[in-house]
């Protein structure tokens, strides 16, 4: 399970390390949650840096999904896994467990806090226009465009340090996989993440979504 996370890497930094062109658009997210507008690189657009919003709804689901098992993508997500791949910028994730002191959030990122991509899928999403302020002849009214993409970051089962936290994990690819998943729906590699991670508590206030700013992901 992902459900937030972090990506706060200056847009200088993102560029070096991912080969890609960040916009004026990019901002640094302490507490990444479904529903925002967030950094991803994808397969159609692989040398610049887009915003797509997290968590998108299939025709056959009853709500949005935030996270794809990768055990099932060939199944469930034929049609993205082969034509709409991705890689979703982070530098920590966070999850909630209970280690003997009561549930409480920790952050866990490589080591030595290295940034990561986990991979994705997105769906294009027809943009729909709603106008606010028309006057009584329809005029005069200012134009709202949804996201016109969204995405899902894809899940496996946990590797040992992960099991600690939680049974599942973002599928973390290593710095040479990233572009091959952009090139390829390469099962192999949605494998569990065997690099070193590291985990530490963080600040409750990272459970509000309406919290994004540099304390939480201070250790605590």
């Amino acid at each position: 399970m992902c459900g937030r996370y972090s990506i706060y890497l200056p847009a200088d930094d993102i560029e070096s390390r991912f080969g890609v062109e960040v916009g004026d658009d990019y901002e640094p997210h302490y507490n990444a949650a479904p529903g925002q507008r967030l950094p991803v690189v994808t397969n159609h657009e692989p040398d610049e840096l887009t915003h797509h919003e997290w968590g998108f709804q299939p025709s056959w689901a009853d709500s949005r999904i935030i996270n794809a098992r990768s055990e099932t993508l060939g199944e469930k997500f034929a049609d993205p896994k082969q034509r709409r791949r991705c890689l979703v910028l982070a530098d920590g994730y966070y999850e909630w467990a209970n280690l003997g002191d009561g549930k409480r959030p920790y952050r866990i990122t490589r080591s030595g806090e290295e940034p990561f991509a986990m991979a994705g899928i997105w769906e294009p999403y027809e943009p729909e226009t709603t106008q606010t302020g028309l006057d009584a002849f329809g005029a005069g009214g200012e134009g709202t465009d949804e996201p016109e993409a969204r995405f899902s970051i894809l899940t496996t089962e946990a590797n040992a340090f992960q099991s600690t936290y939680h049974h599942r994990m973002p599928v973390v690819l290593a710095p040479g996989e990233e572009q091959t998943w952009l090139a390829e729906a390469d099962e192999s590699l949605l494998a569990p993440y065997d690099g070193d991670l590291e985990a530490y508590p963080v600040s409750e206030r990272v459970n509000s979504p309406a919290n994004d700013d540099p304390e939480l992901v201070e250790r605590v």
